[in-house]
């Protein structure tokens, strides 16, 4: 049977046209889900859930942190809390108290790559919900008080992130990483950045950015996919489609070591590799040879660091994909005086891996658990809608769940060993957040 895909041809008249195949994003395999592309360029994708109790709903542009100039760097998370500070017709006080008088959640984030702004409510509210969406992402107010004191609080941020040094190492990390190139820039910006930005600057870049072109809304939960299109069917209906971000990928080299001094009593170390973009389709082996090197409880690193040698407390590794490069991690935490052994020890666990592979048994347990986490993290409306906004404004399609799952089971243990020569071949950087100096004989391991 042919899926269906609903097309509006105006703000109050929608026709549904059998198609096939559907619309790319909507994936053949999961009827629930329904995409229209309108014609202002916006594009819709929805799931139904005809047993929740709720409905959830994201409005998603493809555009963040990476697509700032120096000058105005934080611009896309700076905008993200002045669209919740109210629009011509409604207060931010007026926003929260309607969102609170029916027992939802309202919120956003800023990425590198795409900012998310969504709300879940109980299913009689959607309407309501996808009106007030609306409305905030293409209408704001911009009022000149109101961003001079949201400036204040986003300054606030900037400095709790700074005096927080597990999150410091990350922020010295990813400039390291990247060098010279916005992927290496806090999305919050700098403190000079956020106090030099006026509102022509704010205005400019939402002008640009917020255009159709760049807009995916997505819904999950007990709905009707018509009933989103009729509400949305006009966002961004007025002015120019606009276009995508034109990027361009890291070009330098990565700096091999930073050092921050922090008079702390733990040191945070962290170190990072250059990663895979979201379509390299060794990105699957990625994930799973990361499962075994240090994303669970029974990974090499976590057994190795913290339970067998009480080395650390926290210790993990983390793959993450852009358009057009990514980042695998790894991160531990330990008193200054034995990072040379905590790093000698993590260089090992690294350096096994990549010589003799994985085991049978653990790529059981990786496979098990992507297989698990991937169905756990799709119990409620808010998950399935994130899946779908998600996917959509990064790549432009959703693939289904058991295509997800065929790729990973297809990967073979030479796949993950061939994925780990890859990635560490590649230069390092290393960032150290603690009482050193920057020559600290402490710290010649990290060098090495």
């Amino acid at each position: 049977m042919a899926a269906t895909v609903v097309v509006a041809v105006g703000a109050a008249e929608v026709a549904a046209v059998a198609a096939e195949p559907l619309f790319p994003g909507a994936p053949q395999g999961e009827p629930d889900i329904e995409r229209t592309d309108l014609p202002s360029g916006v594009r819709v994708i929805t799931e139904r859930m005809p047993e929740a109790r709720s409905v959830s709903v994201g409005m998603w542009f493809a555009v963040g942190s990476r697509d700032e100039s120096a000058e105005i760097a934080g611009a896309s998370h700076f905008l993200e809390h002045l669209l919740f500070k109210g629009t011509a017709d409604r207060s931010a006080r007026s926003i929260s108290m309607a969102v609170d008088a029916v027992g939802g959640e309202l919120n956003a984030y800023t990425a590198r790559e795409h900012t998310a702004y969504h709300t879940r409510l109980p299913v009689p509210e959607l309407r309501f919900g996808l009106d007030l969406l609306a409305d905030v992402v293409s209408e704001p107010a911009f009022r000149p008080p109101e961003i001079d004191a949201e400036r204040d609080v986003i300054v606030e941020e900037i400095l709790m992130s700074e005096d927080t040094p597990d999150d410091q190492v990350f922020t010295t990390l990813y400039e390291s990483l990247f060098p010279d190139h916005p992927l290496g820039r806090e999305t919050l910006g700098t403190r000079d950045s956020i106090e030099n930005m006026g509102r022509d600057d704010i205005v400019t870049f939402h002008d640009t950015w917020y255009r159709p072109a760049n807009v995916v809304v997505a819904a999950a939960g007990n709905l009707d996919h018509s009933e989103v299109l009729d509400a949305v069917v006009d966002l961004f209906a007025d002015g120019p489609p606009g276009q995508a971000p034109q990027r361009t990928p890291p070009s330098l080299a990565p700096v091999p070591l930073t050092v921050v001094h922090r008079p702390t009593e733990q040191a945070h170390v962290a170190m990072a590799w250059r990663g895979l973009p979201f379509g390299d389709p060794d990105r699957h082996a990625l994930n799973l040879a990361n499962h075994v090197l240090g994303g669970g409880l029974s990974s090499r690193l976590f057994q190795e660091v913290r339970e067998e040698r009480g080395l650390a407390y926290t210790v993990f590794s983390s793959p993450t994909s852009y358009a057009d490069t990514g980042s695998l991690v790894v991160y531990a935490g330990t008193g200054p005086d034995r990072v040379d052994e905590l790093w000698r020890v993590v260089q090992g666990v690294i350096d096994d891996l990549v010589a003799h592979g994985i085991t049978d048994e653990e790529h059981r347990v990786a496979l098990g658990y992507v297989e698990g986490s991937m169905h756990l993290g799709l119990e409620d409306s808010g998950s399935r809608m994130a899946r779908l906004g998600s996917s959509v404004v990064s790549r432009n399609e959703v693939v289904p769940i058991e295509e997800h799952l065929r790729r990973y089971r297809a990967v073979t243990l030479h796949d993950v060993q061939r994925v780990l020569r890859r990635v560490f071949s590649g230069p390092r950087s290393v960032s150290a957040v603690g009482p050193f100096s920057a020559d600290d004989p402490r710290l010649g391991v990290l060098a090495s």
